[in-house]
């Protein structure tokens, strides 16, 4: 059944927002965005996206910076920790699999001179440490093969080393990636740089066949902090002193999820005046996620500052009704 143009147009316009919030290219490999095709195809787009993160709920990737050396000492540590002192194989952005005690030695030496020389030590980052990540349960040789095809797209031109974890409970890829790329620039991401590596790798993931979505915390209602890599080491070893909070807080997370409800709530509302049945019942989805999703939030502070009412939000459909 056909679509009023103003549905289409309000998916758009509030999806877009949602689910891709202008991520900054820093590759010539361009971002996993909506493609150049007509309104039609790029509201079907987001009405997946929309389907997959408040019907199927699908696993959410997890892309995160966990550190990265200043210096050659650091560097052959991290390639001793994520290879179990060579006891794990590494594989190389040449496709090559190192193994053994001197034979990540030799790596790092490689790292050393395979461009600006690499002190011991340093005042600049020299490498990051990338962890990828899908929870338990997902197929740990798919997650090696997504995050090699995410490495070969994001990380193109850099010296990189990838190591396969699947002994622990979820799977997960630690990459190292040498700042310096071999034409000379240098890596720096930021936040929306991570956020275009997590729908790349949800994207490779994908094509294997595995659900997987890299929906924005804004945009899920969640806002949870995950701890870096050596927090998780000092406490596996007994040597974390203070633990930081879990969930994310100030103002700028209430503004983002603010933004986030009212995006929600504009689709939610088109789609429950749709004529097509697929859409009421997604806006009826809608309705159940919001409340959910909002059960726990305070909304008094800096409501009236972004024009909502201090209140907590209606459905925009009976959620009993579940079809």
């Amino acid at each position: 059944m056909s679509q009023a143009p103003n549905i289409d147009g309000v998916l758009i316009q509030w999806g877009d927002r949602l689910f891709y919030p202008g991520n900054r290219v820093v590759k010539v490999k361009p971002q996993p965005r909506l493609g150049d095709g007509g309104m039609r195809h790029r509201a079907d787009a987001i009405r997946k996206r929309i389907e997959a993160t408040v019907v199927k709920r699908a696993p959410q990737v997890m892309v995160k910076v966990t550190g990265g050396g200043r210096g050659m000492l650091a560097i052959a540590a991290h390639f001793r920790y994520i290879s179990k002192n060579g006891r794990l194989d590494i594989e190389t952005e040449q496709g090559d699999t190192v193994l053994g005690k001197s034979a990540v030695h030799e790596l790092g030496e490689d790292w050393r001179y395979g461009g600006s020389l690499i002190g011991e030590e340093g005042y600049r980052r020299e490498a990051f440490n990338i962890m990828l990540s899908m929870p338990r349960g997902t197929d740990p040789l798919i997650v090696q093969r997504a995050a090699r095809e995410f490495a070969q797209t994001e990380l193109a031109d850099h010296k990189y080393v990838m190591v396969l974890h699947d002994h622990q409970a979820n799977p997960h890829v630690h990459i190292s990636v040498r700042a310096e790329s071999m034409s000379g620039r240098r890596l720096n991401p930021r936040k929306a740089d991570l956020q275009r590596w997590r729908e790349t790798f949800a994207e490779k993931l994908r094509g294997y066949g595995v659900e997987a979505e890299a929906t924005r915390q804004a945009t899920r209602g969640r806002s949870v902090s995950h701890p870096d890599l050596w927090q998780l080491k000092a406490n596996e070893d007994g040597r974390l002193r203070k633990v930081r909070p879990t969930i994310s807080s100030g103002d700028r997370v209430r503004f983002s999820r603010v933004e986030a409800l009212k995006g929600w709530l504009h689709i939610g509302q088109a789609l429950a005046g749709s004529s097509d049945a697929r859409d009421v019942k997604l806006a009826r989805s809608i309705a159940v996620f919001i409340q959910e999703a909002s059960a726990t939030w305070t909304f008094q502070k800096n409501w009236p500052d972004i024009g909502i009412e201090k209140q907590r939000p209606t459905p925009v459909v009976d959620p009993q009704v579940r079809r």
